[in-house]
């Protein structure tokens, strides 16, 4: 429905004893599939958006090709410490009602934007989501519904280079993928019919206190 597929799947694969770069890892090649489902659920949402697909369809490959680089490149650290922090403020983002009933086209700090989630998604992959989400529906003129459809895109394609290279040089835990992935795919299709038939208002809401819930939780992995 959101992106917060990883508040479910990532915790679940660590509690089966993966290690924290396997789990992420696996979890990233699993979100290819979930990203292929929640886009076939968001067509309708999706029609007028190709501009904006395309626009910001070489950010979001770039990104996540850089992130997973980034994580195949060097060993766990400190960067897992920021990340509370940047979900936290993507769900704080995203109680601001996003400015309607302007024309004026994105600027190009959105594409940078992208970008920068592509990096965050390729590298740890958890609440990717809600970060393009808050970026998307915080643009000119932006409809939650269809923000959330163009960020099942984007990431989808930050997730799916990320997810290449992963399979090609990381450490992924295959025998999890099957059953996840198919869990994903499911959800991920169903996610956007439910999300239509939800007040948009209540939809924000809800979004924002789940990712202000799992920011506390990867706090709390991270520092305590």
């Amino acid at each position: 429905m959101a992106g917060l597929a990883s508040l479910f799947s990532y915790p679940a694969l660590l509690a089966t004893g993966l290690p924290a770069t396997t789990a992420n890892v696996t979890n990233t090649v699993c979100l290819f599939f979930q990203g292929a489902g929640a886009a076939a659920g968001s067509r309708p949402e999706l029609r007028g958006a190709g501009p904006r697909v395309r626009r910001w369809l070489l950010p979001a490959l770039g990104g996540g090709a850089a992130g997973a680089g980034l994580l195949l490149l060097t060993p766990e650290g400190g960067f897992e410490r920021i990340v509370p922090f940047l979900v936290g403020g993507a769900a704080m983002l995203l109680l601001v009602p996003p400015r309607a009933g302007s024309a004026r086209p994105p600027g190009p700090g959105v594409g940078i934007g992208v970008f920068a989630v592509g990096v965050y998604g390729g590298y740890f992959g958890a609440a990717a989501g809600v970060l393009m989400l808050a970026l998307l529906a915080s643009a000119p003129g932006a409809d939650l519904l269809r923000a959330n459809a163009l960020k099942n895109v984007l990431t989808w394609s930050a997730n799916g280079i990320a997810a290449v290279g992963f399979a090609l040089f990381g450490d992924v835990a295959w025998s999890a993928v099957p059953p996840l992935a198919l869990g994903l795919v499911a959800g991920a299709y169903l996610g956007p019919a439910v999300a239509r038939r939800l007040p948009v208002r209540a939809l924000r809401i809800g979004i924002a206190v789940a990712g202000l819930a799992l920011a506390v939780r990867l706090f709390v992995q991270a520092w305590l």
